[in-house]
């Protein structure tokens, strides 16, 4: 049996004090994981980036990073894809420094590209150059390509892992949501669509891709093109359904990290924890 681990997408609703305490009350609240947010940047110094490792580890928490929402590595101007591989390679240094395992980032735009498969080459090309200046640098960080939630974006499920395939140091990051919205309500429906993306991950990638698989959730609101708000799991009219995914989890019998990126973050990220438990248990 997996084990399955549970935490925020930045800190805590509520909680106040910095980020190196966020893993103390984390564990307190019973989760263990926490994907530190540098949407915006990565600004952590050295020194804070270890001891957030360090109390992480202290405390038994899995740590991930979202790297900045500023990534285009699939775009046709090279100034652009230099300066989004600079803060790529800004957000893996610092996950190293903190033992963050997954770098998550949105790998790019289809607009410019004559054909889907031009954008993921692109994609695969600029990773390349940046794991081999990388080269023996990086022991625990991998950047980890999200699945991301709109048709005009790199990132269906296929894409990811064409991306990882072609790299050394690679991971998925499954955002249920994302794909759930993308496919405008018409992919995570059932159990078994869940766990053949899950086959399909180890099969393509190896079992070290789901040991664990890196995933994010929350229920999603989503329009023509893909999605437009993520929402809380009370939230009925919204899906997609949570059990239906662990359930998956619980079958197949892999370790998974989820984050929630529900609006109530941590609350949420409890919610899940409870409905897993009760699934595991019936």
């Amino acid at each position: 049996m997996g084990r399955l681990r549970f935490g925020p997408a930045g800190k805590p609703v509520g909680f106040k004090g910095p980020m190196e305490r966020v893993p103390e009350y984390l564990s307190k609240m019973g989760l263990d994981a926490l994907e530190y947010e540098a949407v915006r940047g990565v600004r952590i110094s050295e020194e804070k980036a270890r001891l957030l490792g360090e109390e992480a580890r202290k405390y038994d928490v899995k740590l991930s990073m979202h790297a900045p929402y500023y990534i285009n590595l699939s775009s046709p101007d090279p100034s652009v894809v230099e300066r989004s591989l600079a803060r790529l390679r800004d957000a893996l240094v610092a996950s190293e420094w903190m033992g963050a395992y997954a770098v998550v980032f949105h790998p790019g735009y289809i607009k410019g590209n004559k054909s889907r498969g031009e954008a993921v080459r692109r994609v695969i090309e600029a990773l390349k150059k940046l794991e081999e200046e990388l080269a023996g640098e990086l022991r625990v960080a991998e950047p980890a390509p999200e699945t991301t939630g709109k048709v005009s974006q790199v990132g269906d499920l296929d894409e990811v892992i064409e991306i990882c395939r072609n790299l050394e140091r690679c991971r998925p990051a499954v955002d249920w949501a994302h794909l759930y919205a993308r496919h405008e309500g018409g992919f995570v429906r059932s159990v078994d669509e869940v766990i053949a993306a899950i086959e399909r991950i180890e099969k393509e990638l190896g079992s070290r891709a789901v040991r664990p698989l890196h995933t994010h959730f929350s229920k999603i609101e989503y329009g023509r093109g893909g999605e437009r708000e993520h929402h809380t799991l009370p939230e009925e009219e919204y899906g997609p359904d949570w059990r239906v995914v662990c359930r998956a989890y619980l079958e197949t019998g892999i370790d998974g990290v989820i984050i929630s990126e529900s609006p109530i973050l941590d609350r949420d990220a409890l919610l899940m924890k409870r409905i897993c438990e009760e699934e595991r248990g019936a």
